[in-house]
C-alpha cells in the first residue's frame, strides 16, 4: 500500500498544475498526502479488522472525519460526513485508488497450488468498492487494479510460468501475461502507448479514464520511480493515477528505501501508525 502513498504524495502537486514530462523532482517541499493515502489507510484498517461491509463503512468514516479537508470527491466527502452508510452508485478512481491494501491479501501459494484466485479475498476487494462505489465500472476499475497488484506479485515473485517455471527473471513476459489478463477479464484497452495517450489526455475522475492508463503506465515502466514519473507525465487525475500506478509498481518492483523515508516525512503519526501495523499484519 505504500506504494499508492507514494504516488499520491508526488502526484499531489501536479492535480491542478498537470505536466506532460517525466523530468520533474520526484519529491518537492510542497508535496503533501491527499484523499487518496486517507482512505488507502481506512481500507488497510478495515482489512485488519475484518475485511467485512462495515469494517469498510467505520473505517473510511473514521478516517474521513478525522481528515476533514484531504480534498475527497463531492458525494464521497458527504456521504463521510453524513449517517448514510448506503453506496450511491459511483464509478469514479476513488475505489481504484484505495483497493491496494485488499490485493495483499490475495494468496499467492493458493492460487500457485490450485490454479484459481481466492474467492474470499476477491470478495473482500469487491466489498472495499461496493460500499460506495458499486457501480459495475467503480468495482470493476478495484478489481482490475487489485489483480494486476496480485499478479505482479505471483509472477514477478517466481510463482509460476511455462511448465511451472519461474519467469520472474524476464520482466517483459511478466508485463505480458499481466496486460493480457487485465484486457482480457476486464475489457480494458491497454494498446496505446504513453506517448500515444499524453497529448490528449485530460483531467478525469472515473474508473474507465484512470486505471487503464495507470496499469499502461506501469507496463512502460523500468522500476518503481519510473512508474511514477511515467504516471504523472500523463496530465489529469495526477495524484490518483499515480497512486494507483504506484500499487501496481511496488508489488512487481519493490521500492527503494530512500523512496520509502522520504515518503514517511510527509505522514503525520496516525497515518504512519497504520502503515507500522499493516506491514506486521502482512508479515
Amino acid at each position: 500500500m505504500l506504494g499508492a502513498i507514494i504516488g499520491d504524495i508526488v502526484g499531489s502537486v501536479y492535480e491542478w498544475n498537470n505536466i506532460k514530462t517525466k523530468d520533474f523532482p520526484l519529491f518537492r517541499e510542497d508535496c503533501f498526502f491527499t484523499d487518496d493515502t486517507v482512505m488507502t489507510c481506512a481500507v488497510a484498517e478495515a482489512v485488519m479488522n475484518g475485511g467485512g461491509k462495515d469494517d469498510f463503512i467505520d473505517a473510511m468514516k473514521k478516517y474521513g472525519r478525522m481528515y476533514p479537508n484531504a480534498d475527497y470527491g463531492g458525494r464521497f466527502g458527504a456521504w463521510l460526513m453524513s449517517d448514510d452508510r448506503e453506496p450511491y452508485n459511483s464509478f469514479g478512481n476513488g475505489s481504484a485508488m484505495r483497493v491496494s491494501p485488499c490485493a495483499w491479501v490475495w494468496d499467492c501459494g493458493f492460487t500457485a497450488r490450485t490454479g484459481i484466485l481466492p474467492s474470499k479475498a476477491m470478495e473482500i476487494t469487491r466489498l472495499s468498492a461496493a460500499v460506495t462505489h458499486d457501480h459495475p465500472e467503480g468495482i470493476k476499475g478495484a478489481m482490475a487494479t487489485a489483480d494486476a497488484i496480485f499478479m505482479c506479485r505471483y509472477y514477478f515473485g517466481g510463482y509460476c510460468g511455462d511448465y511451472e517455471k519461474p519467469i520472474n527473471d524476464d520482466p517483459d513476459e511478466c508485463k505480458r501475461r499481466i496486460k493480457t489478463r487485465i484486457e482480457r477479464e476486464y475489457s480494458y484497452d491497454l494498446s496505446k502507448t504513453l506517448d500515444e495517450i499524453r497529448p490528449t489526455y485530460r483531467f478525469n475522475e472515473t474508473c474507465q479514464e484512470t486505471v487503464p492508463q495507470a496499469i499502461i503506465a506501469f507496463l512502460e515502466s523500468t522500476d518503481f520511480e519510473d512508474a511514477i514519473r511515467n504516471a504523472i507525465s500523463l496530465g489529469g487525475d495526477s495524484d490518483t493515477l499515480a497512486a494507483i500506478t504506484g500499487s501496481i509498481a511496488e508489488a512487481a518492483y519493490g521500492i527503494p528505501e530512500w523512496i520509502k523515508e522520504k515518503a514517511y516525512s510527509y505522514l503525520d503519526e496516525t497515518l504512519k501508525d497504520v502503515l507500522r501495523r499493516w506491514n506486521k499484519f502482512i508479515s
